[in-house]
């Protein structure tokens, strides 16, 4: 599968890569393995959704903060990967971070964002990853959510 070419059947864009906000880089490829740094639910330095999930931030409001982050996990895989998205092999591992009000309890459909955006670009097979979907009571900028992401690529 050609996962440009899947992106433009499914009309998806990509953001440029987020700006670093601290000490680190988009991501560290380590033989078979990427890993890539957190990013928040923004587009091109714009965070459309911004607060704490039951406590203003709707479920479908993180769900898409959450997809924002999986097309940036995206964008920073081709830069790490020189250009080059076919080197990618499958997703193993998402973490997700919500920015969660007091007795919010669905981090998990709240991460979904950017799970079913990785089964929609790679396929079932390829897509489908291991996962952790936390509560937690604050993220940088009040982002409703920060993932982070490990895929497995061709060296």
């Amino acid at each position: 599968m050609d996962i440009e070419k899947r992106l433009e059947e499914l009309g998806i864009e990509l953001p440029e890569v987020p700006p670093a906000v601290a000490n680190y880089i988009p991501g560290v490829a380590v033989g078979e393995v990427l890993f890539l740094a957190g990013t928040i639910g923004q587009y091109n330095g714009e965070i459309p959704f911004v607060g704490k999930l039951g406590g203003g931030v709707t479920v479908e409001e993180g769900y898409q903060s959450a997809r924002l982050c999986g097309l940036n996990h995206f964008a920073m895989a081709k830069h790490c990967l020189g250009g080059d998205l076919n080197r990618i092999v499958r997703a193993v591992r998402l973490e997700g971070y919500v920015n969660s009000a007091p007795g919010f309890q669905e981090a998990p459909w709240v991460v979904n964002g950017e799970s079913d955006l990785l089964v929609e670009v790679l396929g079932e097979e390829r897509g489908k990853h291991a996962r952790a979907a936390l509560n937690i009571n604050e993220l940088t900028y009040d982002a409703p959510v920060e993932t982070i992401l490990t895929l497995q690529i061709r060296p």
